[in-house]
């Protein structure tokens, strides 16, 4: 039987190992939520137009014992008879046509939207961490069709368990990401970022959604480890100097052409990320071509960071023609519709389809198992091997671990300009070395 309220039964009412959903006979849709933890709350269940089930938390619950003041505020700690007036509020906004669901962001797709936004200017691979989630970075997040978010459109956030994220950690893993094409090879990287992706969501919303999530899914399931570090650098026998394969990398850029001919040449003659040179505009660049000014949100450390270009660096980049009208430094075209209703449009963006590009340059070349992160490598440890002190080589790179980590980092400032651009002009002196067959 459902029974009216009291705030001293509120109080003395006890967890259990289950949650609890208490109605109260005093309100329309008013429940006392306890959880297994001790934690209570305010709640409310509708149906709603639709016929669907809806579940609408009001806050938690407030037993200071205070008589409550002023307008109860949703979200915020309230008393029975807070809670009570929020829910008959409710009731009377929900009869003039208001969807709660809507303010209050419960479901997948909401929650997540939110997560994004709050990390769009502190977090640098936000856009990659949307698209994993299924949203579109381009359509102001809106569900990707096929994608996560597409499929748990009806799902809140507090309902998914850790059977759904083992499902589609696997999924990643075996076929692709959902919204993608199907792969055609299983991938433990794909499958660890989508790990990673709904970690850091549920972890956020564990401390920004409290009334709606109690439960983490995604502790304790599985997601593949981090593959093991790297060491390849592009040479021949472990020796930078018998530069065997950085000949043939040379040559066969130049048989590329552009955008990725020039575009693979900048990442070893300036050990710069991929992304970095990637979606370099001329607005970064300075007019003489000598440096490269990467702001803090470019960045994978979040610091602003200055590039040298060499002389050979500044002929590559005098190599590439500028297309008009558009500010990538490497650009190509990509189909993007305007408008609703409209037709799709080729419009100029930065440079994509490295897989593809990679594909080519493999087929020019007769180096085996390496990738293009290793041009960085390649590029630090050729200017290690050319007497480069190693804090210069980590300033060279914006790298703050190693000599620069720890309380090194935090009392040495020092930002040895000149010795990085000394630093990389020895270096590309050495690959022209290399080209040159001398």
């Amino acid at each position: 039987m459902t029974k009216r309220l009291t705030a001293a039964a509120v109080e003395k009412l006890k967890p259990t190992d289950k949650r609890q959903e208490i109605p109260d006979a005093g309100s329309d849709g008013l429940r006392l939520i306890i959880q297994p933890s001790g934690a209570k709350s305010w709640a409310m269940r509708f149906r709603r137009p639709d016929g669907t089930h809806a579940k609408l938390t009001l806050g938690s619950v407030d037993l200071s014992g205070r008589e409550g003041t002023g307008t109860p505020v949703m979200g915020s700690p309230l008393t029975l008879k807070e809670a009570r007036w929020l829910a008959a509020e409710v009731t009377r906004k929900r009869a003039a046509g208001v969807d709660f669901r809507k303010q209050v962001g419960e479901t997948f797709p909401e929650v997540a939207k939110d997560f994004i936004t709050d990390h769009k200017d502190r977090r640098r691979t936000w856009a990659d961490i949307a698209r994993m989630l299924g949203l579109d970075v381009e359509k102001d997040l809106s569900p990707i069709e096929g994608g996560l978010a597409e499929r748990w459109r009806n799902k809140r956030i507090g309902e998914i368990t850790s059977n759904d994220v083992h499902a589609v950690i696997q999924e990643c893993i075996n076929t692709g990401v959902p919204g993608t094409k199907a792969a055609p090879r299983k991938s433990d990287n794909r499958g660890r970022k989508m790990g990673d992706a709904l970690g850091a969501l549920f972890k956020w919303a564990a401390r920004h959604r409290r009334d709606l999530i109690h439960v983490n899914p995604v502790v304790g399931v599985y997601r593949p480890a981090p593959p093991s570090q790297r060491q390849r650098v592009l040479n021949a026998r472990g020796e930078i100097r018998q530069a065997d394969e950085l000949r043939q990398f040379w040559k066969a850029t130049g048989i590329m052409g552009q955008p990725f001919g020039p575009l693979f040449r900048l990442l070893l003659l300036t050990g710069c990320r991929l992304s970095e040179i990637a979606k370099m505009t001329y607005s970064e660049l300075s007019d003489d071509l000598s440096t490269l000014h990467l702001p803090g949100s470019r960045t994978k450390n979040g610091r602003p960071h200055v590039v040298y270009l060499s002389p050979l660096a500044r002929e590559v980049l005098k190599s590439v023609t500028p297309v008009e009208g558009c500010p990538y430094v490497f650009s190509t075209k990509r189909r993007t519709r305007v408008s609703e209703g409209s037709k799709a449009k080729a419009q100029r963006t930065h440079v994509s389809g490295f897989s593809k590009a990679k594909a080519q340059l493999d087929g020019l070349m007769n180096i085996q198992d390496w990738r293009l992160h290793d041009l960085r490598r390649t590029a630090a440890t050729g200017m290690a091997g050319l007497g480069v002190p190693p804090h210069i080589v980590e300033a060279a790179l914006n790298h703050v671990s190693g000599a620069k980590a720890g309380v090194a980092g935090t009392y040495n400032v020092e930002a040895y300009m000149e010795e990085r651009r000394e630093a990389l002009e020895r270096w590309a002196a050495y690959v022209g070395g290399i080209a040159a067959d001398r």
